[in-house]
């Protein structure tokens, strides 16, 4: 898996599902676009619905619920991790 930069402020998700999928962040954000789910939008920070829609719309199915992370060694082969999690503007949100 090649490493993907995010090209905007708010898009980690979108450049961690493009990675995933073998993808640039640019054809990604497009793909992204064309679904509804944009950088702008907060859900990317606060929901983990729009990486599951990306993630299926390309082919990829996430588990059925969040995980609390425990131990490296539990992670499965593929997963995406919520880190710098808070409470922002009284909602959960991470990076």
């Amino acid at each position: 898996m090649n490493p993907v930069v995010r090209m905007d402020r708010t898009s980690c998700a979108i450049a961690c599902v493009a990675a995933m999928m073998g993808m640039s962040y640019s054809d990604m954000k497009s793909l992204a676009r064309s679904i509804g789910v944009t950088p702008e939008d907060n859900a990317l920070w606060t929901s983990t619905l729009p990486i599951r829609r990306l993630l299926a719309y390309g082919g990829l199915q996430a588990g059925p619920e969040e995980l609390p992370f425990t131990l490296w060694e539990r992670l499965p082969d593929w997963a995406l991790l919520s880190i710098r999690w808070k409470i922002q503007d009284g909602n959960p949100s991470w990076h």
